[in-house]
Parts: structure tokens; C-alpha cells; sequence
């Protein structure tokens, strides 16, 4: 008898062991409490006049004001996406649109970049106030004074004229001036000389 109570005990032990491992890796399910509240639901298309970004740009910015030059860009605009038009800037071509997800939920977007509903009329819109930075860049004169050495002011180097030059002439003492023509002395000696050869040529005879 004892052997088999060894025997059914350890089939018992197999099994509970077996049971064990299987439930370790058993998937766990939570079940959770759904939201009683309301879920907004996405309408296909908005009422009234829409914007539809031409498909040739890829995005065009929108921007908090009527400028791309006062005012941030504050989101984009997909080709062929659309947005309800709120109206038109006065003499501008910019178009108010409804653009969620920023504050008042209002953008605006240049209209030759997008097409409105065929024979929609927007009214005109005041052109908005430029927007006033948050804060004015002031420069801390300490470290201006620490950078940028202090220059003292000092007055222009005055001008002397310089001591005229005396410039020296040299005489050529070698050659000095005579009264009689140096030409009139070659020719009396030449003339000397003439009669002296006659002379002796008449003496000879």
C-alpha cells in the first residue's frame, strides 16, 4: 500500500506543479470603465464659405495676422485642404479662416495661394493692430563698458611746414670765360704759320 500512495502523491504533485506553470504564463485581461462623457464626432464638411489650398503646393503657412512679414507663421495647410473662410482683410489679399488648435482658433492665409467656394461673398475685415513683442531687448551697459574699451578722445597732430631747401649751383671753374674767341686764336696762329712757310719758301729760292 505504501508504494502507491507514493505513487498518487506524486501524480498529485505533477499536476499541481503542471497547473502552476500553465497559469504563470496565462494572459491577464483588465477590464476597464468606458467614459461616460460625450465624444465629439468630426463633420466631413464645414457650412458656409471654405478655403481650399491649391494642389500644386505641397503647404502654404498660416499666420496669426494678414502678414507674413508682422506676424508668426502658427501652423500649415496640406494641398487640398480645406478651412471655413471668416472673411477678408480690407484691400489686402488675405483671408480670415477658422484654424483649431491655437488661440480664438483664427488664422489667416494669402488668398492667391488658395481657392473660395464658387460665388461665396466674405465680408471685409479691419485691418488688426501689429502685434506688440513680449518683451524689449535692452542691452546691460556694465558689460557693454566691460567689452568694449572706453577711447579717449584725443586732438589731430598739427602740421609744420617744412624749412624751405637752398638748393646749391655749381660753377665749372675748369672753363673759365676769356675776352678773345677761341675760334679768332686758332685762326692767327693758322695765319702765323701760313706767312712763315711763305717766307721760308722765298729764302730757299
Amino acid at each position: 500500500m505504501r508504494p502507491r500512495k507514493l505513487i498518487v502523491f506524486g501524480v498529485l504533485l505533477l499536476a499541481f506543479l503542471l497547473f502552476v506553470g500553465l497559469n504563470m504564463y496565462a494572459p491577464v485581461f483588465v477590464y476597464a470603465q468606458q467614459s461616460t462623457g460625450s465624444i465629439p464626432t468630426v463633420t466631413g464638411t464645414p457650412s458656409g464659405p471654405v478655403v481650399t489650398v491649391y494642389t500644386n503646393f505641397d503647404q502654404v503657412d498660416v499666420y496669426a495676422g494678414p502678414s507674413s512679414y508682422n506676424y508668426p507663421a502658427v501652423g500649415v495647410m496640406l494641398a487640398g485642404e480645406q478651412a471655413p473662410a471668416l472673411g477678408r482683410a480690407e484691400g489686402l489679399d488675405w483671408i480670415e479662416i477658422r484654424y483649431l488648435g491655437i488661440p480664438n482658433s483664427v488664422a489667416w492665409i494669402y488668398a492667391p495661394y488658395v481657392s473660395l467656394t464658387s460665388g461665396a461673398s466674405l465680408p471685409n475685415i479691419p485691418f488688426p493692430d501689429t502685434p506688440t513683442p513680449a518683451s524689449t531687448p535692452t542691452i546691460n551697459p556694465t558689460l557693454v563698458a566691460a567689452l568694449i574699451p572706453a577711447v579717449t578722445a584725443t586732438r589731430l597732430a598739427t602740421f609744420t611746414p617744412a624749412v624751405a631747401v637752398a638748393l646749391p649751383v655749381f660753377v665749372d671753374e675748369t672753363r673759365r670765360p676769356s675776352s678773345v674767341p677761341l675760334g679768332l686764336v686758332i685762326a692767327g696762329f693758322l695765319l702765323i704759320g701760313g706767312l712763315g712757310a711763305i717766307i721760308s719758301f722765298l729764302r730757299a729760292r
